[in-house]
């Protein structure tokens, strides 16, 4: 008999990860005999801990802050998106190698193709807020869904002009903080700096220069309703929050270890916010 198929989550820390109540609730539903884990590995021993995942008794998992550029150079085939953005956030073994994904583009896209629906109809301009591993799958993201301009503002100019120069052409790096220049005529802004998380300030922004039809979004979700967004639903604009971006980036890494191809359903929003509350 084959043991049950376990999968985790690698991280520092990762306690607080809804990762396993994620796995855990498709576990059920497809009753499938196998677990999801979390896995708290410092930084220096994070490369050797995903090189060697097989003999920790996984099949794979997900990694998240701050392994994914140690899970990039870990794996041993990558898929082009992870190759492109330099950071690896789901690992599998097929035919005993191991590879590595980026499945935040997906769980980006599938996000606002589900809370703001037809949001890419006429995507042209997009403006990012932050520079870090989930703008990159973000910017990458919106290049794909077929936008030709997009303005990526960061405070540490580096980072932002790398960005930039990695993922081609159509992005340009804007320094902090975002003008009113910056937001006219975008189709999508999205935040995804740590402004507007629980413990931190709200991003202080104009938003009156957004078109009336422009889209609105926060990769964080906790709160689920951020300053920013608040804001944009006060100036009547649509909004979506940051969890279901959790949600849908999860579903690749299940299918790859456990066999089946999950759905994020409202049943599964509910449990995850519920654990959100205060």
């Amino acid at each position: 008999m084959t043991s049950p198929a376990r999968a985790c989550i690698i991280g520092h820390p990762v306690k607080h990860s809804r990762s396993p109540m994620i796995h855990g609730h498709w576990l059920g539903k497809h009753g499938i005999d196998g677990s999801y884990g979390r896995e708290d590995v410092p930084p220096e021993a994070a490369e050797d801990f995903i090189r060697s995942l097989a003999a920790h008794g996984y099949v794979g998992g997900n990694v998240t802050m701050p392994h994914k550029e140690a899970a990039f150079r870990a794996v041993s085939r990558l898929t082009p998106r992870a190759e492109a953005l330099g950071a690896v956030n789901t690992v599998w073994y097929e035919d005993g190698v191991l590879w590595g994904d980026n499945t935040d583009i997906t769980g980006f896209l599938e996000n606002l193709d589900e809370r703001a629906p037809g949001w890419d109809s006429r995507l042209k301009k997009a403006v990012v807020l932050g520079a870090g591993g989930a703008a990159s799958a973000i910017a990458a993201g919106l290049r794909e869904r077929g936008a030709t301009e997009i303005l990526v503002v960061n405070r540490t100019a580096e980072k932002a002009d790398e960005l930039a120069r990695r993922l081609g052409d159509c992005i340009a790096a804007r320094p902090w903080p975002p003008t009113s220049a910056d937001l006219v005529g975008a189709d999508l802004l999205v935040n995804t700096t740590s402004r507007g998380m629980n413990g931190k300030d709200d991003l202080d922004l104009d938003l009156s220069m957004l078109p009336a039809d422009a889209v609105v979004t926060d990769a964080i979700y906790v709160p689920l309703e951020t300053g920013l967004l608040a804001a944009a639903k006060a100036r009547g604009l649509r909004t979506v929050d940051g969890l279901g971006m959790l949600l849908h980036q999860a579903k690749p890494g299940f299918e790859r270890w456990f066999g089946k191809k999950p759905e994020v359903t409202r049943e599964l929003r509910a449990l995850v916010e519920a654990d959100l509350q205060p």
